[in-house]
C-alpha cells in the first residue's frame, strides 16, 4: 500500500466563516496599520529607487564579496550591493564584481573622493583591483523607476480583475481584486515597519504574489461554482465552507511546499536577495490566508448567482460557462 503524505484529513467540515467579521475586521485593520506605517516611516528605497553608482570591478584575484563587504562597512556608505559577474568568455585572470553604492546626502551620486577611499579600502583586501567602469543612476531616472513599479502593480492587478469577471462573476471579481489590494498593501507595510530595503527586486516579488494569490483564489472560486450548480438549495455560507474543506489539502500542499524551498532561499541565500525571499515567502503566508478570509467574505457579502445554466444578462459575464 502506498504512503500518501496528508497535512489535514481526507475530509474536513471546518467552519472557516464562523468568526468571519473578526477575521475580515483584523485584515481591514492591518490594511490600516500598513498604510500608516508606510506614510509615516516611510520605505528604505535601495539604490534603484533612490539613485546612486554602480562601480565595475575588475582584478586577478577570484571576488570574494564577503572581504569586500566588510572592507567598505568603516566608510559608512549605507546601501552597498556586491555581486560578482560571471561569463563564459572570462579567463581565469578576469575576476569582475559589480558594487553598487546609494547616493550620498546632498549628492547624485558618488562623490570622487568616496570612489577613492572604497578603492583604498578595497586596495587592503586585493591589491590587484581596479575601477574600469563607475555608472550613476540620478534621481529623475529613480523617480521614474518608482512610478514604472506602480503602474506595474496596478496593470497586474486591472488584468486580473478583467479576467475574474469573464471567467466567473463581478462578485468574484471584486473579492479576488480585494484580497490582492490586501497582499500587496500588508506586505508593503511590512518593509516600512522593519525598514527591509525596498527595490526592483522586491516589485518583482510583489508581483509574483499576485499571480500565487489569484492562482489560490480561482481554484477555491472554480469549485465553488461547481457546488453552487450541485447544491441550489443549500445557503451560500455552507457551500463556501464546503469548497474551503474540499481544497484545503491541495491548498496547504502547494503553500507547505513552495515555503520550504522560500525558507531555504530565506536562510541560505544571502544579502543579495534576502529581501526578494522575504517578500514571497510573507506574501505566500497572507496569500493563502485572505484567499479564505478576504476573497471569500466579499464574495459572500455581495452575493452571487445560483443558476448558472440560464444566459447571463449583463456584460461582463457570458465566459462565465467556458472550463478554463
Amino acid at each position: 500500500m502506498a504512503f500518501r503524505l496528508r497535512l489535514v484529513p481526507a475530509e474536513t467540515h471546518w467552519d472557516f466563516f464562523k468568526y468571519r467579521y473578526l477575521t475580515f475586521g483584523a485584515s481591514v485593520m492591518a490594511v490600516i496599520a500598513s498604510v500608516i506605517l508606510v506614510l509615516v516611516m516611510g520605505l528604505n528605497f535601495g539604490i534603484d529607487f533612490r539613485g546612486g553608482t554602480t562601480v565595475r570591478t575588475e582584478s586577478t584575484q577570484k571576488v570574494d564579496v564577503g572581504a569586500y563587504r566588510a572592507a567598505l562597512v568603516p566608510l559608512d556608505l549605507g546601501d552597498v550591493s556586491i555581486t560578482e559577474v560571471f561569463d563564459p568568455s572570462f579567463g581565469p585572470e578576469k575576476n569582475v564584481a559589480m558594487i553598487r553604492i546609494q547616493a550620498q546626502d546632498g549628492y547624485e551620486a558618488v562623490t570622487p573622493a568616496v570612489l577613492e577611499d572604497a578603492e583604498a579600502a578595497l586596495k587592503t583586501i586585493d591589491p590587484a583591483i581596479s575601477f574600469p567602469s563607475v555608472e550613476s543612476v540620478g534621481p529623475k531616472v529613480s523617480g521614474e523607476l518608482i512610478w514604472s513599479a506602480i503602474l506595474a502593480v496596478l496593470g497586474a492587478t486591472g488584468s486580473i480583475l478583467a479576467y475574474i469577471w469573464l471567467r466567473f462573476e463581478w462578485q468574484f471579481a471584486v473579492g479576488a481584486v480585494v484580497a490582492l489590494v490586501h497582499d500587496i498593501v500588508v506586505t508593503v507595510g511590512v518593509f516600512a515597519l522593519f525598514q527591509i530595503k525596498f527595490d526592483l527586486a522586491v516589485i518583482a516579488a510583489l508581483l509574483t504574489i499576485l499571480g500565487y494569490s489569484i492562482n489560490d483564489t480561482v481554484v477555491v472560486f472554480d469549485r465553488l461554482r461547481e457546488n453552487l450548480i450541485k447544491f441550489k438549495t443549500m445557503p451560500l455560507i455552507d457551500v463556501m465552507n464546503l469548497a474551503v474543506n474540499e481544497t484545503l489539502s491541495r491548498t496547504l500542499m502547494t503553500s507547505t511546499t513552495t515555503l520550504i524551498a522560500l525558507l531555504a532561499l530565506l536562510i541560505l541565500g544571502g544579502d543579495v536577495i534576502r529581501g526578494f525571499t522575504f517578500a514571497i515567502t510573507f506574501g505566500i503566508v497572507v496569500g493563502t490566508y485572505s484567499s479564505v478570509y478576504v476573497a471569500k467574505n466579499v464574495v459572500l457579502w455581495l452575493g452571487v448567482k445560483r443558476d448558472w445554466t440560464t444566459k447571463p444578462e449583463t456584460p461582463g459575464t457570458q465566459f462565465s460557462n467556458i472550463d478554463a
